[in-house]
């Protein structure tokens, strides 16, 4: 059995939401106020590291033994995720979580994300199937009318339907606007027939719920070329009839994806009208009626922002068990001698300075990137649900120039992570025995998703820097250096409040050199923009650990050496300190690179890369 859920406690949920973030506000929102507190943080995820370990790490397994199979146009997807999915949609798990009615018993988000973050690293392979059907259900929530909203929401929200979003084409990756799937009208306003072909949809298929809701992206006849003609349509796999039964909406699967990972997870091609029979349900306005200008792309970006930060969010999951399951091991297998004591006999390899070194790596990227992600999903809750409209734009704001960070550092990073994870096991973890190379096979594919982490480089240098004239992303900025200049006083953490100035300062001076370049040689701004994008979230999160650092250390010294939680709080310490003085420098090193303009990948000749 290679897979294994190797996550052992919660305390650091407990201090994220309990103790550090400000979140006594968020438990005493009318919608949360008669069900949660802060004292329900391990009687909430208590019982999911459990359930975790006993009921979905088992089909981790089942995934990479029985992975999907396509035959006869029909998908096989592993025996035991059908009612895995059905358990997690029933008991609240899942899609209901979204819901917005006045009465409906939900979790903040934040709860909710630590939820889904432990159900990631238990099994990554089936989280697409619960995260595309909540993204789907909140656009039809979003933008649905009552009618639709009636239609497909409890079920999708019990788990007897599933959904996805449909945007790629065979001819269309992430230039969205060049898709060819049109749509047709018919005597109903609402209803248009609907021909295309998209490919790589994940959860685009399974063979356990009684119909699929595809969110499908398609152009009206008339509408305008390029995405601002683009308009967005529920399709699902099944025509639902007026009276609720289902009919055949000429909607096929014609292939499945063979991935370097995610064995479990369908990828599917799917092929709507070949036989001209296919409908869907506009949602929003006719692009007829509007200068031909569709609704679609906005309506889509608000599944595919939720999407980013899930993305990054489940990369950060696989981290997370990467880790835990290497310091398992290091526990465990004993190998060699301690260089400073050689006469002391044999050890276990967590002694030795080298796999401290990396298990200290690991730990200090997993807390810091975990505490930007919460700070983040707090706003999510304070952006949906705060009376002042003040707070709500204040969490909108931050979510808006986070989100990419979000997304692409976690993916980024936890490739060449999890590969030291991989390498303090020596050639076992090189074994498919050992789960570390699952893990790394399943993760790689979130730096692609939702848009490839170029995508959202550009997304944060040409769009979130250039928000109200630069002046949004400014004071983010200022919020970090204002962080930095209460704490310099701090005598526990002065050298890392040190090291935060200095990269601040650097990261303030490449941005005037930046901006030059978009009117100088704007070559360089892609050729950058990736480096940047790593950058930003180095100094945002050196910013969110080092927060957590002046609050652990204090706690650790009121608490004192004999309490369980000492060692804790010291770890929170020793996190931040290791994530300060060994990533955080990175900052100013890529701050010289960007200044010093290096144009060598823009002049070489294409030519020169046949002679690689």
């Amino acid at each position: 059995m290679a897979a294994n859920f190797a996550i052992n406690n919660i305390r650091d949920f407990e201090f994220i939401i309990g103790e550090w973030l400000p979140t006594e506000g968020v438990f005493n929102y009318p919608q949360f106020a008669d069900y949660y507190s802060k004292d329900d943080i391990k009687p909430v995820l208590g019982p999911i590291l459990k359930m975790c370990k006993e009921v979905i790490e088992p089909t981790n397994d089942d995934g990479e033994n029985n992975p999907i199979k396509f035959e006869n146009g029909k998908v096989t997807t592993p025996p035991s995720f059908g009612p895995l999915f059905h358990q997690l949609q029933s008991e609240g798990w899942g899609t209901s979580n979204i819901d917005k009615s006045p009465d409906a018993m939900v979790m903040p988000e934040m709860l909710h994300m630590a939820v889904w973050e432990l159900i990631g690293a238990a099994n990554p392979t089936f989280m697409p199937y619960v995260l595309l059907t909540t993204g789907a259900a909140d656009l039809i929530q979003s933008f649905g009318d009552e009618k639709l909203k009636q239609m497909f929401l409890p079920k999708m929200m019990d788990g007897t339907w599933s959904g996805t979003m449909c945007l790629t084409e065979p001819s269309a990756g992430s230039d969205v606007g060049d898709i060819l799937s049109k749509a047709y009208p018919t005597d109903d306003p609402r209803i248009f027939k609907i021909k295309g072909n998209k490919i790589f949809i994940t959860a685009g298929d399974n063979d356990f719920t009684e119909n699929i809701i595809h969110l499908y992206l398609a152009r009206i006849e008339g509408a305008r070329p390029g995405t601002g003609g683009i308009s967005l349509f529920v399709v699902p796999k099944y025509w639902v009839n007026e009276d609720g039964s289902l009919s055949d909406n000429d909607f096929q699967t014609t292939g499945v994806e063979h991935k370097m990972g995610q064995a479990g997870s369908v990828t599917a091609a799917l092929a709507a009208g070949e036989n001209d029979g296919c409908r869907g349900w506009l949602l929003g306005n006719d692009p007829r009626e509007h200068e031909g200008k569709g609704q679609g792309m906005a309506q889509m970006f608000q599944m595919m922002n939720l999407a980013r930060m899930e993305t990054g969010h489940m990369a950060l999951s696989c981290i997370i068990n990467a880790f835990c399951n290497a310091r398992d091991n290091a526990k465990e297998r004993v190998q060699g001698r301690l260089l400073t004591n050689p006469k002391a006999g044999r050890v276990a390899i967590i002694n030795h300075e080298d796999i401290k070194r990396t298990l200290l790596m690991g730990k200090a990227h997993i807390e810091a990137m975990r505490a930007m992600l919460y700070r983040v999903y707090l706003a999510f809750d304070q952006r949906e649900r705060d009376p002042d409209p003040e707070v709500r734009k204040a969490a909108s704001d931050l979510i808006e120039i986070t989100t990419p960070l979000c997304k692409a550092y976690p993916s980024d990073e936890g490739w060449w992570l999890i590969s030291e994870a991989i390498q303090s096991y020596g050639g076992y973890g090189y074994c498919e025995e050992y789960p570390v190379a699952q893990i790394a096979r399943d993760m790689k594919i979130y730096s692609i998703w939702e848009g490839t982490n170029y995508i959202q480089s550009m997304d944060l240098v040409g769009r979130k820097m250039q928000m109200k004239g630069g002046s949004l992303f400014g004071a983010w900025v200022k919020e970090m250096v204002d962080f930095c200049e209460a704490n310099k006083g701090n005598a526990a953490l002065s050298k890392e409040f040190a090291i935060l100035d200095k990269a601040l300062k650097a990261y303030q001076e490449m941005l005037k050199v930046y901006a030059g370049y978009a009117k100088t040689n704007f070559s360089l701004v892609p050729l950058y923009s990736r480096r940047v994008l790593t950058i930003t979230s180095q100094l945002y999160c050196g910013r969110q650990i080092l927060d957590q650092a002046v609050l652990a250390d204090k706690k650790a010294k009121e608490v004192g050496a004999d309490h369980y939680d000492y060692n804790f709080y010291i770890g929170k310490v020793a996190s931040a300190k290791y994530y300060l003085h060994n990533v955080v420098p990175n900052v100013w090193s890529v701050c010289e690179i960007i200044a010093d303009g290096d144009s060598s990948a823009l002049e070489v000749p294409l030519e020169a890369f046949e002679y690689m």
